[in-house]
Formats: structure tokens, sequence, C-alpha cells
């Protein structure tokens, strides 16, 4: 495993951490003996960076790394987000009152004196516009009760608003090789800032690990089956917004593109880490060989200049006018 800088920090995590959302149950029924299997097989990886939120799974995705943590030895950074709770919801979720209560939540769940990072979770535009919720944060953190804080968000819009606070850490954003935007309009911004990317959905649900076929089917309470037009949340979470047969058809011309002998989801997940802006890229897992199959990559060699300018015209000439939702 390859470490990065967090930012312009001096701390280092892992470049490929653990996205956790799966291991609240999400995304099917992960039982409390998978999930600590997950992460145990993650962090023997080499991965000591874990992404959750306290929506996933209601809370149990916290609660299950604050039990596999105490068991480990190992200084794991736990970056968590809030704003999408359903209590009290939007928009009073966005008060102060309401994020301190949900930060001191996470706190309890995780079992520790200040969060690591805590950030916003996709919450509306015109909120990040405003401003006050970045107020609150910085409040936060001079009480000690975080140590950073960032914004996961949907677009470039977005992510620009956000670099603009003082004191942001972290941008967490969707990027892949069907969702390649970032590359001219946001990466190099971040980096003069210093500000740490951490990238989400980097296999677009799993769209880039090329097991899919057009009978594969998705449970009822998987986001690929109720959320595939968007009718849950931002259609960009689903397969980074491609309708799923569209996302068939491009990853079958992209398979002309997947260097000979190397799986396409190693070569998807090296094309993100070959970005040096990137501190971090959080696949997700829900059993331990997915977990330890997420850590190839960072030992891989770079994918190499030519390569990556044919990646970028296939984007712009057969993936881009394909993308809904907010980008």
């Amino acid at each position: 495993m390859h470490f990065r800088h967090f930012g312009s920090e001096s701390t280092k995590v892992s470049e490929v951490g653990l996205g956790t959302w799966q291991l609240g149950g999400n995304w099917g029924p992960v039982d409390d003996r998978a999930a600590e299997a997950t992460l145990a097989a993650a962090v023997e990886a080499g991965v000591n960076f874990l992404d959750t939120a306290d929506v996933y799974g209601d809370g149990r995705s916290e609660e299950r790394i604050a039990k596999f943590l105490k068991k480990r030895k190992e200084r794991i950074f736990v970056a968590t987000k809030l704003g999408r709770r359903g209590d009290p919801g939007w928009p009073q979720n966005f008060t102060r009152e309401a994020m301190r209560r949900h930060t001191e939540d996470s706190l309890r769940r995780l079992g520790v004196a200040a969060l690591d990072l805590t950030q916003l979770h996709c919450v509306p535009t015109e909120v990040l516009r405003r401003g006050d919720v970045f107020e609150h944060l910085r409040e936060l953190k001079a009480e000690g009760k975080i140590l950073r804080f960032g914004a996961s968000v949907e677009s470039m819009e977005e992510a620009h608003l956000c670099l603009d606070q003082p004191g942001l850490s972290s941008l967490q954003i969707i990027f892949n090789v069907l969702r390649q935007k970032p590359v001219d309009t946001l990466l190099g911004a971040a980096k003069r800032k210093g500000v740490a990317i951490i990238v989400r959905l980097p296999l677009a649900s799993g769209l880039l690990a090329d097991k899919f076929t057009r009978k594969t089917t998705f449970g009822a309470d998987d986001h690929r089956s109720f959320n595939r037009d968007g009718q849950a949340f931002n259609v960009g979470e689903t397969f980074s917004g491609l309708p799923f047969e569209k996302g068939l058809e491009l990853i079958a011309e992209l398979r002309n593109l997947v260097p000979f002998g190397m799986p396409m989801a190693d070569f998807a997940l090296r094309w993100i880490l070959d970005h040096e802006a990137v501190s971090v890229i959080i696949p997700g897992a829900s059993h331990p060989q997915q977990a330890r199959a997420n850590v190839v990559p960072s030992m891989l060699p770079q994918l190499g200049l030519d390569l990556h300018e044919k990646l970028a015209e296939f984007y712009r000439s057969e993936v881009h006018a394909h993308i809904r939702g907010p980008y």
C-alpha cells in the first residue's frame, strides 16, 4: 500500500481506503461478523482510512467501526458525515443546534473524543452558498469536537463554493473513468489550496468491475434498484448518473482500452490514483475478498499518458452526454 498526504497536511493516509456504506446494511444484508471480517481484511491489507456517515444503517456503520477499532492497535483515520438524518430533517438539519447534536451522536457511536473528519453530506447548494453551516463547523472544531471538516458534494459548482470557505480540509467527489469532469474543473484548484480530494464511487456502483449484464438484478433495498433513475436521491450516486443499460454499452466499448490481462476494476482504480491531487479513493466492500482486491491497484504502475489521452477522448465523445443529475 502506498500513502499520500491528506491535502497539505503532514498526516498520511492510505491511497486506497474503504467506504462503509455497505457495512450499514444499505446494499443488502451484511451481518456483524461479515462487517468485522471486511474491516479486518482492509486494515490488514494496509488501509488506514475509513469513510462512513451517520445515516449509513441509521448509525450502524459507525457503531460497527467503533466495535472493530476497540480490538485493534492500528491508528485508523475515520471520516464521517452529517446533514442527511431524518431527525429533524431538512432544513432544520443545518441549524447550529442540530449539527451539534448530530456531531455528538457520531462521537458517541464511534467512541472517540474528537472526530478525525466530519463532512457535510451532500447538502443543498443554497445551504452551501449561504455559508452558515461552515461557521457551525468552525465552532465545533474550535471546541475540539472535530479535528477537521470537509464536504461531500454532487457538482463542481458545489465543490468550488466549498473551496472558498476558510479552513476546509477536504472535498469528497464522484470521480471515475465514466465521470471525468473534475480533471479540468477541480483537481488543480484543490491541489493549489491544499484541500484533500476523497473519491467516492470509483467503480461507478460496480459498473467498472465489469461483472454486470442486462440480466443482472439487485435487491429491493439496494440503491441500484430503487434509485436507478434518481427516485430517492441524486441520480449521480447510482452508476455515476448513467442509465444502467447505457452503462453496460459503454463498459463493452471500454474493454478495448484496458491493458491486456488487467482486470477492469484494477484499471479503473489505477486511473484515479494516477491523478496526484487525489488523496484517497474509497471503494466499498461487503466481504473480505473484495476489500483485499480493492488495494491491488496501489501496487500497479501508472497507466501512461497515451492511454490517459485515449480515455479522455472516450469520455468526451462517448460518455459525457449521457450523464444525468448535478455534475
